[in-house]
């Protein structure tokens, strides 16, 4: 922001008003925000209207930041863009139709369709395999309509441009000078801009001398461009990374340069004028031509070189990639718990301002790590740091003001310390005795759950009761991690997004908790297992038998129970072992994955604890490096849960819960868990793209890094399977994936490097990462129908755990008031429930001051009226997801109809409903999207949204995503 953002704006806006030829895109809103609020003046706040106004600048995503598309989730991809476009509307009264999504680092199918939804006319990309942007290079493919979902398909396709070779940048290399060119103002230094303005490799200024022979260069470069295109006009990016801090230098030789070529066009056969990116798409729609329709097939994985494959970063950085996911899973409960609380409780006493500040420091901080050097774990450490202490400082504030919802909404006298954490075991009152704890639990999925909590106590006596003084089953035992405490699992039934309070004693009654007993077996060594006398130990649950093998103490064997269907599926952890050195051959960095060969064992011994109880077993594995070794590399804790009579446990049952813990590792070594089982799926895996649809991908042999290059992000879900039956991952945390074997799939769980490249080492971005990461995974294995009900409802499950909060209460014993005060408080029964296949996507206050109608809106951001009073707190977003694809099953895929009204009537008595675009700035009914011709459709035209109608009820077709403001009666 020092050294170069802050200066690009100012003086880029200062040059503009120069000339009325110039032109500008500007794409994020993060640097753009702290300009405006921080460095603008009012005369160039001034300015950027007026500059709007003419189409001379021009906002292209308008997100919070150019966001990544591999490893981001589809909620907080929404998420950045709405804070961005949010902010652009109310500011300015625009709302941008183009995309840029240049640095991504490979695309996603599902860009497509969100930038469709947001109301983009054409999408523009740059980073996808070389040797197949070679190829629809040479075939003049690199223009097509994209339908990225199979379900959605032309209703939500996008017109999209995928750059040439040259990639978003000008040429750098000009024949008669020995300095980059097109660059006047160098590059930017940090951390502070040369006192004399001389910056590094400025290039060679304009002159009469060199005038033709820039111009050459110039036009030489666009029709070699023109040559890969189907109509005659050519985007030629101006820039790069780091430019136009000095805006006079380069508009000032452009200038010179353009006006020249334009007066020699005779001569030089091409016109040249500076444009921005809705005005080149602009000439491209208004040529007409039929398209060719790309499918649901993404950009993935991407490669710049053989040896360079951008797989790595998809594991990169795996403790922030927890943490982004954890703070956005949490924001999506402070936002819904929030929404009801303004709603339910209009004269609470929580300041409604202050509330929405602290939801807005973690939106924003949620929306800037997933840029695409953000989440993708390819920034310098410190900027790392960065971006968690503002995950952590925007969680802080956000479990504080859960907590003190829950408290003013129960009256309850605020006694001691009150502290909310959101599911980690490191919480709760350990050992305080003669107080009572509680803990309040809130669900924030819209269906009713039933699935355990965990909570650290320093007893392992211990009982646990319900609001009304019902015992409740739950069960304590030894921690893995910590010698000090237990970890106490408490069975919660809670529907939608609803709360229920439990009380935790320290025993003093009749009911206890159960206790998981531990039995330790002696270390096996893997070098010397007994091939011969086969013994199994059997662990199981409803709905699964899981073997382990005692000669190795691996797992051997999984039996679903309802088919009696067996696979064989063992796990181990190997590493890839990497090289460091440029000079003896291709490096694993950041971004790239360069295995030297095939991943090896890590482990020659295993050591095993069964942990038995009556609701969970758990199984913890321990992997020395060999027998004698005094401390694990590695652990795997495998939980399975058994459901007592009354409660609804098919999603509890189904899932074996895994936690792995990895790290510190050695350096120059990448970390997978291989699953390896006897299902012949022919090497094909399956992998969700950004937890919205899931991607096909079948391995690829290449002639150089084939390893390296089928690995694919795994964002929320993967599979595998043959004819019958499917093995699901589901995790909390984007990873790499791959199979490299038949009925193989490995997971990538850390990595750990360093290398002597020296860009990494200027840029401080080797990864030597020594933290330990504790990533979780659910897997479910079972016939595709059976697999197919319960994948989507379980990845979201795992994403949305419970919010458990902690209260202390100063009265000890049995006394009956209490239960009958905290029965009073309860609130559970105002749920809100959406059938199985919907996701109840988006329940929150943005708190926008804008007007939802469009010429309102204009009229008062052109007036200069921008409404600085009062954030708007009537106003909710809503948004509702179909989970399934047409034809995924036959019942959950079925259009759905939803009732509104009653879905919120806990709420209160909603008056009107407006249906939105997907980040909120359109009338759906006023948005007309360019409708690009193709073979299928041969008239150009206009997208016409359907016509919604003004009452409640809507229908939600398979995959669609639809956006409403909805307005409540004031109480």
């Amino acid at each position: 922001m020092h050294a170069y953002a802050a200066n690009v704006y100012t003086s880029v806006v200062e040059e503009l008003m120069k000339g009325k030829q110039r032109k500008f895109i500007a794409v994020e809103q993060e640097f753009f925000r702290l300009w405006w609020d921080a460095i603008a003046t009012d005369t160039h706040k001034q300015q950027v209207h007026q500059l709007l106004q003419e189409g001379r600048l021009e906002f292209v995503i308008g997100g919070q930041v150019m966001h990544d598309e591999a490893v981001t989730l589809i909620d907080d991809q929404i998420l950045q863009l709405t804070e961005g476009h949010g902010f652009l509307y109310e500011t300015f009264g625009i709302r941008p139709q183009f995309s840029w999504h240049v640095d991504p680092f490979g695309a996603s199918a599902t860009t497509p369709t969100l930038f469709a939804l947001a109301g983009f006319n054409a999408h523009l990309i740059s980073r996808i395999d070389y040797d197949l942007k070679a190829d629809m290079q040479k075939n003049k493919k690199l223009q097509f309509v994209w339908q990225g979902s199979p379900s959605l398909s032309e209703r939500q396709e996008i017109f999209t441009h995928v750059m040439d070779q040259y990639s978003y940048c000008t040429p750098s290399q000009i024949p008669f000078s020995n300095r980059s060119g097109f660059y006047w103002n160098g590059i930017a230094t940090f951390p502070d801009p040369p006192k004399d303005g001389v910056y590094p490799n400025m290039s060679l200024p304009v002159t009469d001398a060199n005038t033709h022979l820039y111009a050459q260069t110039m036009v030489a470069n666009i029709k070699e461009r023109a040559a890969w295109f189907r109509t005659s006009d050519v985007l030629w990016p101006w820039g790069c990374d780091k430019q136009f801090f000095n805006a006079s230098v380069q508009y000032s030789n452009m200038d010179l340069l353009l006006d020249y070529i334009n007066k020699h066009s005779g001569e030089f056969g091409v016109t040249v004028q500076y444009a921005t990116v809705g005005d080149y798409f602009q000439a491209v729609y208004s040529r007409n031509l039929t398209w060719e329709i790309r499918d649901s097939q993404d950009f993935l994985p991407y490669s710049t070189e053989p040896f360079q494959a951008w797989t790595g970063f998809y594991t990169s950085r795996s403790m922030l990639k927890g943490i982004a996911r954890r703070a956005s899973s949490l924001l999506f409960a402070g936002e819904s718990f929030f929404t009801q609380y303004v709603q339910k409780h209009p004269a609470g006493s929580i300041c409604k301002c202050e509330a929405l500040k602290q939801l807005q420091s973690l939106r924003w901080a949620v929306s800037e790590v997933q840029h695409h050097d953000g989440i993708t774990g390819t920034e310098s450490p410190k900027v790392k740091d960065m971006y968690m202490d503002n995950l952590m400082y925007g969680m802080f504030n956000v479990k504080k003001l859960m907590a003190s919802i829950m408290f003013d909404m129960s009256n309850a006298k605020k006694n001691g310390e009150v502290y909310s954490s959101v599911y980690v075991k490191d919480s709760g009152i350990p050992g305080a005795t003669g107080v009572d704890q509680y803990i309040v639990v809130y669900n924030p999925l819209a269906w009713n759950i039933t699935t355990f909590v965990t909570v650290s106590v320093g007893h392992l006596a211990m009982s646990v009761y319900d609001e009304v003084g019902h015992p409740v089953p739950a069960q304590v035992q030894s921690s893995a991690e910590s010698h000090s405490t237990y970890d106490l699992y408490i069975l919660v039934a809670i529907s939608g997004l609803s709360y229920r309070k439990y009380y935790v004693k320290p025993l003093n009654s009749k009911q206890s908790a159960f206790i998981g007993r531990s039995v330790k077996y002696k270390r096996k060594d893997l070098t010397h297992a007994d091939q011969q006398s086969q013994q199994l130990l059997p662990v199981v649950n409803n709905c699964y038998q899981v073997l382990f093998d005692q000669n190795t103490h691996l797992m051997h064997s999984i039996t679903e129970r309802e088919t009696n269907q067996t696979v064989q599926l063992t796990q181990e952890f190997l590493e890839y072992h990497v090289n460091g050195d440029m000079t003896k051959g291709p490096i694993s960095d950041n971004y790239l994955f360069a295995p030297n060969a095939s991943a090896v064992q890590v482990s020659k011994a295993v050591g095993l604890e069964v942990v038995s109880g009556n609701l969970m077993t758990e199984i913890r594995q321990y992997f020395y490096s060999n027998v004698t070794s005094q401390d694990y590399i590695y652990a795997l804790y495998t939980r399975m849960y058994t459901v007592p009579e009354g409660y609804d446990g098919k999603l509890l049952c189904h899932r074996i819960e895994q936690e792995y813990r990895v790290g510190p590792l050695e350096l120059n070594r990448e970390a997978v868990l291989r699953t390896s089982t006897n299902l012949d799926t022919r090497q094909l895996l399956y992998t969700d793209s950004n937890g919205y649809q899931i991607q096909k991908r079948p391995f690829k042999a290449y002639e150089n890094n084939t390893v390296a290059r089928n690995y694919y992000p795994m964002v929320q879900t993967a599979y595998i399977e043959d004819d019958i039956t499917r093995l699901v991952l589901l995790a909390e945390r984007a990873h790499g994936i791959s199979s490299q074997g038949n009925g193989q799939v490995e997971v990538m769980l850390h990595r750990r490097l360093w290398n002597s490249l020296q860009w990494d080492l200027n840029y401080n971005l080797t990864l030597n990462d020594s933290s330990v990461v504790h990533p979780v995974m659910w897997l479910i294995l079972g016939t595709k129908a059976v697999t197919n009900i319960l994948y989507w409802t379980s990845g979201l499950a795992l994403e949305h755990r419970p919010v458990v909060m902690f209260g202390a209460s100063s009265e000890g014993g049995d006394k009956p008031e209490i239960h009958r005060q905290l029965q009073q408080n309860s609130v559970h029964g105002s749920h809100v429930t959406v059938p199985l296949n919907l996701h109840l996507q988006t329940l929150s206050i943005p708190g926008w001051r804008y007007s939802s109608d469009h010429a309102e809106q204009v009229r008062s951001t052109h007036m200069g009226r921008q409404k600085q009073g009062d954030a708007d707190f009537s106003r909710v977003l809503l948004r509702i997801r179909h989970l399934y694809e047409v034809g995924e099953d036959p019942l959950l895929s079925q259009p759905v109809m939803v009732d509104l009204k009653s879905l919120l009537k806990g709420l209160g008595s909603m008056t009107v409903v407006e249906e939105r675009s997907l980040t909120g700035t359109w009338d759906v009914n006023t948005l007309r999207r360019w409708k690009w011709k193709t073979a299928q459709h041969p008239g150009k035209g206009f997208f016409k949204s359907t016509e919604t109608s003004g009452n409640f009820t809507v229908t939600v077709y398979p995959k669609e995503i639809r956006t409403f403001f909805v307005y409540f009666q004031n109480q």
